[in-house]
């Protein structure tokens, strides 16, 4: 293994990752989807304004900017219980899987103003931890359809994968399980504009049809 891989893996995952799928979907139908709905070019705002199709693309994509490099780190660069920090050791899946994610919310294509990082993080903790991931998965599907929110069920899931993770991994997944918790406290980030519209009442159902102007984008 040597350091040029390592860091052609953690570029691609980053470039990767910062593939504005939404963007560029909403420029194939003919739109900014920036300049629509919330104004985020993620897959909520992509289903509201685009539709079902489009979104679920949206989605798929996006999962797998998180999913590709992490899976590649994790077969390519890492060995469970691996001491040695150069051989492979955890840092390598959780970097490329942390830049990937990094990619998609601050973007360089859309001048560092991605989507809020949930499909990707889905896709890179996929690779990682798949059990658990699945747990979250449930959590997020239960989560929006009592709520109707696509935010509550993506912040429910963040917050349900460490959970998970400390009951399904055992030691050598443990520096999966921090980045767990790291990525669930960035996925509130992305979220507090929504945090804000849900206090207030305000919050967008995923049903609901976009508007002719930008919301909040944070």
């Amino acid at each position: 293994m040597t350091n040029i891989k390592i860091g052609l893996l953690f570029t691609a995952s980053y470039l990767l990752g910062g593939i504005p799928t939404g963007y560029i979907i909403g420029r194939l139908k003919g739109i900014d989807i920036r300049q629509h709905g919330s104004g985020n070019p993620g897959t909520a705002n992509v289903y509201r304004t685009l539709g079902k199709g489009p979104g679920i693309l949206t989605f798929i994509a996006d999962f797998l900017k998180g999913f590709i490099p992490a899976m590649i780190a994790m077969h390519y660069f890492y060995a469970e219980g691996a001491a040695e920090f150069s051989k492979g050791h955890w840092w390598i899946p959780v970097t490329a899987g942390a830049l990937a994610i990094a990619g998609h919310i601050w973007t360089v294509f859309l001048s560092f103003h991605g989507g809020k990082g949930v499909a990707t993080a889905a896709g890179v903790f996929m690779a990682l931890l798949p059990v658990p991931t699945a747990g979250a998965v449930v959590v997020f599907a239960l989560a929006v359809a009592i709520t109707h929110h696509i935010s509550v069920g993506s912040m429910s899931a963040s917050v349900a994968l460490p959970i998970l993770c400390l009951f399904l991994t055992d030691a050598p997944q443990r520096p999966f399980t921090l980045l767990a918790l790291a990525v669930c406290g960035l996925i509130f980030y992305t979220h507090i504009a929504n945090i804000r519209r849900i206090l207030k009442g305000a919050e967008l159902s995923f049903k609901h049809k976009g508007t002719d102007g930008p919301g909040e984008k944070k």
